[in-house]
């Protein structure tokens, strides 16, 4: 008999699970990066509707020491007229392009909560797909108003407000398929990989983006919307919500169970019986145990009925019930934080490297992406750590604990030259986005399948829309602070 050629040997060495668990692995990973990829842009054309004057560093220096007031410097000026974009064109440009950014995160944050209730009643596929449609359209919408010269401050504010309700359909519906798909075991390390989809989504935006920003800006913003509502197709036809759907297993067996994660299910496996002992009448517990339901893990007087389970659903747990599992608050109150500095970095590292290094827009956005780059390692190292100690609250605090001061360093060194603002970049994006991976991606599956849910409730999307939107709710009230970066002196 003849070898089996490599490629086909390779197939066959994963069984029918693994390829499927891949799968869902890959396929989860291009949907939530499209999301990214569509929130990038604004941060990209921010330099290009309000254009920051370079100093020259001619003679002129001495005609500009002229405006300088209590050793302050201003912007030289310049004829912006045909350069900035009204209404940005304006003294308080800053107050309107932060606008930008309050509407979007507030409808964010509201929407966020909402989303994971109603993700937790809905077919997974169905509203992810809707809301990639919707986040398409009103993504493009901002790039029309270049398109149609609408320069009216509400059309671009009403852009961004529905835009953020309809980007909260993402991640509670991808945390949830990801963690019906993946047991516990690895979990940090698989999610730690997986949750680099941020990061290669902000990458790609800021690609995209800073391709047209300075040509046409427009595009910036159409062309992202287009490749979300290409993938919201591609979730329609592909998308599996769990493995029940197609007779897997989430987890490969073990012995005579396996854990499987979505709701805290668990699957017995069947014992092979005859036909005579089938036929046998058997009592409720037994009949419970040889049947794959989980709601038969409870007493049956907790029960509505001897076997009612998964094919019969589940209910969803209440917002109240989901702040009542362990850890819930906690870990919502620690991602608060690195929310608030990770989303910082989103909308306005761009400008910040403009200001300081003085680089254009394409430019800047380009050498934003290794605070991404950085995060993508940062994820999969705390997904490791966390996974060896079984520890994921030390392993956030501890990754938290050294950020603080990174920060300030970043601030003090960015000055200093490219050298130095690349390698902070890839530190600060690290120990950031390391725990705001881990938190937001396995510890939210972890919570949402905790065993105190003892297998009669749906919590995974809930779960996932709390932790995640109590982390925009400090990006709502804090959000005029992160205009200091305009200033290159102000510390990050």
């Amino acid at each position: 008999m003849a070898q089996l050629p490599p490629g086909i040997y390779l197939i066959t060495s994963f069984t029918r699970d693994q390829w499927y668990r891949a799968f869902i692995f890959v396929l989860t990973f291009m949907l939530y990066a499209s999301f990214h990829l569509s929130r990038k842009p604004i941060s990209i054309v921010k330099g290009e509707l309000h254009k920051h004057c370079v100093i020259p560093q001619d003679t002129e220096f001495i005609n500009y020491k002229k405006y300088e007031v209590h050793n302050q410097p201003m912007e030289k000026p310049c004829n912006k007229s045909s350069s900035d974009w009204e209404p940005f064109d304006k003294s308080n440009y800053k107050e309107l392009l932060g606008a930008l950014d309050y509407s979007f995160l507030c409808a964010y944050a509201i929407g966020m909560y909402l989303s994971g209730i109603i993700g937790e009643r809905l077919p997974i596929r169905y509203y992810l797909t809707g809301g990639m449609f919707a986040s398409g359209l009103f993504t493009a919408m901002f790039g029309f108003g270049y398109f149609y010269n609408i320069h009216n401050l509400s059309f671009y504010i009403a852009a961004q407000i529905v835009n953020g309700l309809v980007q909260t359909t993402g991640w509670p519906s991808v945390v949830t398929c990801i963690g019906n798909w993946f047991g516990k075991g690895r979990r940090g390390l698989i999610m730690g990989l997986w949750n680099s989809h941020t990061s290669v989504g902000n990458i790609l935006g800021s690609l995209i983006a800073g391709y047209w920003v300075s040509t046409c800006w427009g595009l910036s913003f159409v062309v992202p919307g287009i490749i979300i509502s290409v993938m919201g197709i591609v979730c329609y036809l592909f998308l599996i919500e769990h493995p029940n759907d197609i007779n897997c297993t989430s987890t490969p067996t073990n012995n005579s169970k396996s854990y499987m994660n979505g709701s805290n299910r668990f699957k017995i496996q069947k014992p092979k019986l005859s036909t005579k002992e089938t036929s046998k009448s058997q009592d409720p517990e037994m009949q419970c145990l040889l049947s794959d339901s989980e709601n038969c893990l409870k007493p049956l007087s907790q029960s509505n009925g001897v076997c009612e389970g998964y094919e019969k659903g589940q209910s969803a747990i209440s917002f109240i019930g989901a702040l009542r599992i362990p850890g819930v608050v906690e870990f919502s109150l620690c991602l608060l934080f690195a929310k608030l500095v990770s989303y910082t970095f989103l909308f306005w590292l761009p400008l910040y490297i403009t200001n300081v290094d003085n680089l254009n827009a394409k430019e800047a956005g380009d050498l934003s992406t290794l605070f991404d780059v950085g995060g993508i390692f940062g994820g999969i190292l705390a997904g490791i750590i966390s996974d060896r100690l079984k520890k994921r609250a030390s392993t956030c605090g501890i990754m938290l604990l050294i950020a603080a001061p990174t920060l300030y360093v970043f601030s003090a060194v960015s000055k200093m030259g490219l050298e130095a603002t690349v390698v902070m970049l890839l530190i600060c994006g690290a120990l950031v986005n390391g725990p705001y991976a881990l938190i937001t991606t396995a510890v939210s599956a972890d919570l949402g399948t905790h065993k105190s849910l003892k297998g009669n409730a749906r919590a995974l999307s809930t779960v996932t829309a709390i932790i995640d939107g109590t982390g925009s709710v400090v990006l709502i009230s804090s959000y005029t602070e992160r205009t200091s970066l305009w200033n290159g002196s102000d510390s990050v």
